[in-house]
């Protein structure tokens, strides 16, 4: 397997020092008062939120803790674009938009209040094969340049990021064939069956796995038994479900398994986050399908009627024969519009009692390699797409390991339809043919 040329532009070591004369229009309250964040922006990729620890005056370096704080994502094609000659080529940028006040917002507006804003030019042109410091230390915030003006200190850099990209035929309910991808070639690589499972194979499944965990001395309560008081309610649930990933051999390599129903909370039509459905991602151990991974999801309420603006809230659980599990990646999908599943420790570390955290001290101005897991584009509730899985080499030592990330997309990409409010229709693909005859509501 070959992998595709990807590049990462990397921002981190974040400090601010503001005068006490130097106040904000409208403030009302010196910034060392108050928190201090940033918004920080480059091409057409989504913005990305971080808090910027406050340093006295006097302070150079003290206080610099190091960390990433911002990771943008580019392919060959995007780099190709940003270094080609034109009227627009060396004008990329990376543009840090400095507040003071809480983050968030009320009534539709931004409640911090902006302080100023710095501007980077980044030369892209030999980003591709190496790494690149594009700049490390202090800049003046807006366009005063008086020594006594705030100043950011900031590092900026490129990597290379050589990643494997997987791209499914159709959508993982239609069985698809998976193809890897380089370029314009596409390549067949796994192929998918979409199943429905009666309860009494899923129950099959979770005891083995259980079992395989309880010889290792790690019994868990991560498989959670059928029959709880919240699945039973209603008889609204979504149940059953199963992707089996195959080689080309026709050898089963990966599976992604729905163990706990996606049932709606009593009195609405939705799964909420309390009782949330869950899939487990099992890889083939010794005569029998050993736990790799579990994935929870659930319908976010946004207010506006008839769900629209909902999200789709997730978490994921790497688990271990040896040791608890780690929570690799908490966030939320758009469920009208789409969005991307992914696991990126470069911001936030992987710990046991599953709470974010900053990834730790990379040294002043020095960071290793950054730490992307996998990317998968997943669809939205109006529109349905064929996931596209990108993985970082460092995670794939074969094809064993790539097809399990594989299940995983294509859990998380039926989690959507999981999720869809329960008056609402399923696609036939998604209905067994008893559900299908009454109607197709499950």
């Amino acid at each position: 397997m070959d992998p595709c040329s990807f590049v990462r532009v990397l921002v981190g070591n974040l400090a601010l020092k503001i005068p006490v004369a130097c106040r904000p229009a409208r403030s009302g309250v010196h910034p060392s008062s108050t928190p201090c964040f940033c918004r920080i922006s480059f091409h057409n990729l989504p913005c990305q939120t971080a808090p910027i620890p406050l340093l006295p005056p006097e302070d150079s370096t003290a206080g610099i803790d190091g960390g990433l704080v911002a990771a943008f994502n580019l392919s060959r094609q995007d780099v190709d674009e940003l270094t080609a000659k034109s009227l627009f080529s060396g004008k990329s940028r990376i543009r840090i938009a400095i507040y003071t006040g809480g983050r968030g917002t009320k009534c539709g507006v931004n409640s911090g209040r902006l302080l100023g804003k710095v501007r980077l030019p980044l030369d892209l042109k030999y980003a591709d094969g190496r790494a690149l410091l594009f700049h490390s230390g202090w800049i003046a915030v807006g366009k005063s340049s008086k020594r006594s003006s705030t100043q950011l200190h900031v590092t900026v850099r490129s990597e290379p990021d050589p990643r494997f990209v997987f791209e499914f035929g159709s959508e993982p309910e239609c069985s698809p064939q998976v193809f890897q991808v380089q370029g314009n070639l596409r390549q067949p690589m796994f192929t998918c069956k979409f199943s429905f499972r009666n309860t009494s194979a899923d129950r099959s499944i979770r005891s083995r796995s259980f079992a395989s965990m309880e010889e290792m001395g790690n019994g868990r309560s991560c498989l959670k038994p059928f029959g709880s008081e919240g699945e039973r309610l209603g008889g609204k649930e979504r149940k059953g479900w199963s992707v089996t990933v195959h080689d080309l051999s026709g050898s089963p390599v990966a599976m992604a398994s729905m163990v706990t129903p996606f049932v709606a909370s009593p009195g609405t039509d939705r799964v909420s986050r309390s009782s949330p459905g869950a899939w487990l991602v099992l890889r083939p151990g010794d005569n029998t399908w050993e736990p790799w991974g579990r994935l929870e999801a659930w319908r976010e309420r946004s207010g506006m009627a008839g769900g629209r603006g909902d999200t789709l809230g997730y978490r994921f659980e790497l688990l271990s024969m040896s040791s608890p599990g780690l929570f690799l990646a908490e966030s939320t999908i758009s469920m009208s519009r789409g969005g991307r599943f992914g696991i990126d420790l470069s911001t936030t570390s992987a710990r046991g009692d599953g709470s974010p955290g900053r990834s730790g001290n990379f040294g002043y101005g020095s960071w290793p390699s950054a730490a992307f897991v996998m990317s998968s584009t997943v669809g939205s509730e109006r529109r349905t797409a064929t996931p596209v899985v990108e993985l970082g080499v460092q995670h794939v030592g074969c094809a064993e390991d790539a097809a399990a990330f594989v299940a995983l997309a294509a859990a998380i990409d039926l989690c959507v339809d999981a999720c869809r409010l329960f008056s609402s229709k399923l696609r036939k693909e998604l209905q067994p043919q008893e559900a299908a005859a009454d109607g197709g509501y499950l």
